[in-house]
């Protein structure tokens, strides 16, 4: 069933950080990749560091036609089979600073952007009823920091989207395995200076995007391990009777 590797991946903000290291990481193992981002001289380093089996496709996710325009050139290599939705930008604008327009500015990249990829990749997978979504996230919803509501709000949204397109897919096209990935603070523009290195979160995220069991449908995971869903007390005393301990997967 899993026939992923046939196909296509697509990474969003592959033009750097962990959209770059997670293009890098599928190439080394073997997966074609399409990169999209805004910048083609930064895509073009992409493409020095991961080889032959990476394209660069320059576009700009937050509109709706150029990833439309970019899926084209994507589908012309190979359909696609995998779709990393990394591409993302966190403004630090104090709400007082920040403008209707601005703040709408961020969810369209951010949660925008993981809307219109989704739905042309599913153009492929639809067809197939096989596929691989990763929907890179954060914790931002639960705990804001300051001068953070945008990038909060939309990747809030991000999780919640996951949440919505199994809903959809699930019962139809259960092939299609939907997950959330929360990668840690990395040392990245958008992250720490001592945070963690992103070809380090990449490797985690590559084994989740190339694995494609229908049990991983629905998942969550923060850096490379499973985030159980709660249960409540009648779960609970179900699972005692039962003797049935959920343990926690690992990448």
């Amino acid at each position: 069933m899993n026939k992923l590797t046939d196909g296509l991946a697509v990474v969003t903000g592959a033009g750097s950080g962990l959209g770059r290291a997670l293009s890098v990481e599928l190439c080394k193992r073997g997966q074609r990749v399409a990169g999209f981002g805004r910048r083609a001289e930064a895509l073009a380093e992409t493409a020095t560091l991961a080889g032959d089996l990476f394209t660069a496709i320059p576009a700009d996710v937050s509109k709706p036609d150029a990833v439309r325009a970019a899926f084209a050139k994507a589908r012309a290599i190979a359909p696609v089979s995998i779709l990393i939705n990394n591409a993302g930008v966190y403004p630090h604008h104090d709400i007082f600073d920040e403008t209707a327009e601005s703040f709408m500015d961020t969810v369209n990249i951010n949660l925008g952007g993981m809307v219109a990829c989704t739905r042309a990749a599913l153009e492929d997978m639809g067809q197939t009823g096989v596929g691989r979504i990763v929907n890179v996230s954060s914790f931002a919803d639960i705990a804001p920091l300051p001068c953070s509501a945008a990038y909060s709000v939309s990747k809030g949204a991000c999780s919640v989207f996951s949440r919505a397109l199994v809903a959809d897919l699930g019962d139809r096209l259960p092939g299609i395995v939907i997950s959330t990935w929360m990668p840690g603070m990395l040392r990245t523009d958008m992250g720490l200076p001592d945070g963690l290195e992103p070809a380090v979160a990449a490797h985690w995220g590559a084994s989740l995007a190339m694995d494609a069991d229908r049990s991983l449908n629905g998942t969550v995971w923060e850096m490379d391990r499973e985030i159980l869903p709660a249960r409540g007390i009648k779960g609970r005393i179900k699972d005692a009777l039962r003797s049935r301990r959920r343990t926690a997967r690992r990448l």
